[in-house]
């Protein structure tokens, strides 16, 4: 009987140890879990902070590109505008330069005129010859072709942009009363722009 009792608490000894032994492995299959776990979340951690740096970065970049396009169409648009004025610039030049050339070239017209007029009166002994002739009108289409146009003067109504009065007379005419009696000199304009006012009697 004792025998007996000795083996029952033996065996429970035994299963006691075989429990502890189960115990501890429990806790350190626990333990391992823990810290895989823990591991884990630091990686995770870790890899959410890349995420955010990464997320940083391209926004800084998608701001540093944003302000280079800012001045990449800026300078575009400088250029554009640098260009067209000196374009203009350079058309003002030449249409100065053309002005300047056939402005001191309207004595030369007038001087033609005059002798023109001269010839053409039946009193005048003065002659305005074929070879002259062609010259004179081989200048005035030359001038016409760069946009030199003569006024229109006589008969007018007298308007202070286009004509300079030197003078007034009795108007021949109720109907000529504020009209261009004669024209002393010739206005001319160049491409729509007057270059020389013409200088004009005036019906009073």
């Amino acid at each position: 009987m004792l025998k007996k009792i000795k083996d029952i608490m033996s065996k429970k000894d035994k299963n006691q140890d075989k429990v502890e032994e189960l115990d501890q492995d429990n806790a350190s299959v626990m333990e391992e879990q823990n810290e895989g776990n823990e591991e884990k979340s630091s990686k995770k951690g870790k890899k959410s902070g890349k995420t955010a740096e990464l997320e940083e970065m391209l926004e800084e970049k998608d701001q540093q590109i944003s302000e280079l396009k800012d001045k990449y169409l800026r300078l575009m648009a400088e250029f554009d505008n640098h260009k067209k004025r000196t374009i203009k610039e350079k058309l003002d030049m030449m249409k100065s330069a053309a002005q300047d050339t056939l402005s001191a070239l309207l004595p030369v017209l007038d001087d033609f005129d005059r002798a023109k007029k001269n010839a053409d009166d039946d009193n005048s002994t003065e002659q305005f010859s074929e070879g002259v002739s062609l010259v004179y009108n081989k200048l005035y289409s030359i001038l016409n072709q760069r946009g030199l146009e003569p006024m229109e003067t006589n008969g007018e109504v007298f308007d202070s942009e286009l004509h300079e009065a030197i003078t007034e007379i009795p108007a021949p005419s109720d109907e000529m009363k504020g009209k261009i009696i004669d024209t002393v000199e010739k206005g001319y304009i160049l491409k729509e722009k007057i270059i020389r006012h013409a200088k004009v009697v005036v019906g009073k």
